[in-house]
């Protein structure tokens, strides 16, 4: 059975890497610019250096999976839509920008058709209000 998801509970956090990992590597890098500060030298320099690379490397991991995830987001939306939207709004799914796909993607089934039709009516861009308008709410679980 799918858990309860609404506006106010859809945010996701992977407590592993959002309290443990990231502030692993900041502490991380801290310490090693104090060890650079307080003794100089080619190696502390290139500790510090590795320790800021980690925690590029650990954000960039994160933005490349929400990049792909907005990606296949945008496919199954479109598809969604066409195979939910009247034929008037069909023609008019290239409009939408991958902001709004990504927001309309909680409305549910019933509710998607007036929903894109405002959408686009009224030019509402941000996914926040988009996601706001939306009424029945359709969880999305498999989110990164």
């Amino acid at each position: 059975m799918a858990q309860a998801q609404s506006y106010k509970t859809h945010v996701r956090f992977a407590p592993l890497y959002h309290y443990g990992l990231l502030p692993i590597l900041l502490l991380n890098f801290l310490f090693m610019a104090y060890r650079l500060y307080r003794d100089p030298g080619m190696f502390a320099a290139w500790s510090v250096v590795m320790a800021l690379a980690l925690i590029l490397i650990v954000l960039f991991a994160r933005v490349f999976a929400i990049r792909v995830q907005d990606r296949l987001i945008r496919l199954e939306e479109r598809l969604r839509m066409r195979a939910l939207l009247p034929a008037d709004l069909q023609a008019r799914i290239p409009d939408f920008t991958v902001e709004q796909l990504i927001a309309l993607r909680f409305a549910s089934d019933a509710e998607l058709p007036a929903l894109a039709a405002a959408v686009l009516r009224d030019k509402v861009q941000k996914r926040d209000a988009i996601k706001k308008m939306v009424k029945d709410w359709r969880p999305d679980l498999l989110r990164v």
